[in-house]
């Protein structure tokens, strides 16, 4: 048997399955009728409604932060985070190119350009040592503001992403935008449940963000979330994505330029019933991602693991070819026989719109984008 054969062996053994298998699709066998039929029969399934409060109320709950505000998208909220953030037009944002287009889209919506930096092969997240050398050889504090040389340009924020639901290196990404006055938020885009010692990603800068994508661990149909500990600042985010509307029984009134980026009550009750199934979703992503990790060991191929100390959700399992040729045999004939895996996303610096774009040494991000592919991660019915 050779290694595309043991490939797809291990995955439809671990899945108990000789049908098509998804990558990943939402489940929904729990109270989710019930909430999106009662939030119909109410009326009330645009953006006012009790089920955003309890969405907000439960996402703090999970996550331990202070604030979590409910919006229409993961992208506008990353794009909010960073303008709420203090990032300008022209500043300089560094993040990973090994990312989904969400992370650079959002920072040219604020109207900087992104810097991307190389990942750790352990996490396919943001290096901590990238970040450091860049800043040490690229740039100078200037005061409080650090600088960057050659452009005279700010660096304002930096975006590292927690890939497939692996908590990158936060704590050591910490540590440096500390020292060089960068502001950190966190692309969480992937990780809901997931933790660094003991800690939920999303919660160690000054702004994380959530997506709640259908193809998400949990979803609201299309949504995401801002979390943050500073409680004034979760208030801002809340009234500049709701039209800046002053409270008011009937009278229309808006103290500055705002954004419509609410989540509706609608999306908000999905939500509130898939939550309530996290829990379960991450119980079952873990044990398959140790039956998968036993396999794989078993035939000799590459797994994508959690780091010490960390807990992943898991959302997406990931397996590493030996080369950008086989990597391309296996998404040939795993999709070919009925079950479906993708590639990585393709890097931000090679895309035509972020080609020009500053970038450091990226060695890692392009190895491992010729070589990962996802595989299927999704939870099983308990009605199949």
């Amino acid at each position: 048997m050779n290694r595309t054969e043991q490939l797809i062996g291990v995955i439809r053994n671990v899945y108990s399955s000789e049908g098509n298998l998804a990558l990943h699709a939402p489940i929904f066998d729990g109270n989710e009728k019930d909430y999106v039929v009662s939030t119909i029969e109410s009326t009330f399934v645009s953006s006012v409604g009790a089920y955003v409060d309890q969405f907000e109320a439960m996402l703090r709950d999970i996550t331990g932060s202070k604030s979590a505000i409910a919006l229409s998208n993961g992208t506008s909220a990353l794009f909010i985070a960073l303008m709420a953030g203090g990032v300008k037009q022209n500043d300089l944002v560094i993040t990973q190119s090994l990312t989904f287009v969400a992370t650079a889209n959002a920072i040219s919506h604020v109207g900087a350009n992104p810097v991307f930096l190389d990942v750790d092969t352990s996490t396919a997240g943001l290096s901590p040592d990238a970040v450091q050398y860049f800043l040490e050889s690229e740039c100078q504090l200037e005061g409080n503001v650090c600088i960057h040389k050659s452009s005279g340009k700010r660096v304002a924020a930096c975006v590292p992403m927690h890939t497939f639901g692996l908590p990158c290196r936060i704590h050591e990404l910490v540590e440096v935008c500390q020292k060089w006055h960068i502001t950190l938020i966190e692309d969480g885009a992937e990780s809901l449940g997931s933790t660094s010692h003991g800690q939920h990603c999303g919660t160690f800068g000054l702004m994380g963000t959530l997506s709640f994508n259908g193809n998400k661990i949990c979803t609201t149909g299309g949504g995401g979330a801002i979390l943050t500990n500073d409680l004034a600042l979760g208030k801002y985010i809340k009234h500049i994505t709701t039209t800046a509307k002053l409270p008011h029984p009937w009278k229309f009134q808006h103290d500055m330029v705002a954004y419509n980026f609410r989540l509706p009550n609608l999306n908000a009750a999905l939500g509130c019933a898939q939550l309530e199934r996290l829990q379960h979703f991450i119980d079952f992503k873990r044990a398959l991602a140790s039956s998968y990790k036993a396999a794989f060991d078993a035939v000799n191929i590459q797994m994508m693991v959690e780091s010490p100390n960390t807990l992943s959700n898991y959302w997406l399992n990931a397996v590493i070819a030996d080369s950008l040729e086989e990597r391309d045999i296996w998404l040939e004939n795993t999709n070919g026989h009925g079950v479906m895996t993708r590639p990585v996303w393709e890097p931000m610096h090679q895309l035509p719109m972020f080609s020009n774009d500053i970038r450091g040494d990226l060695s890692v991000t392009n190895d491992l984008s010729s070589r990962i592919i996802n595989i299927p991660s999704g939870v099983l019915s308990n009605k199949t």
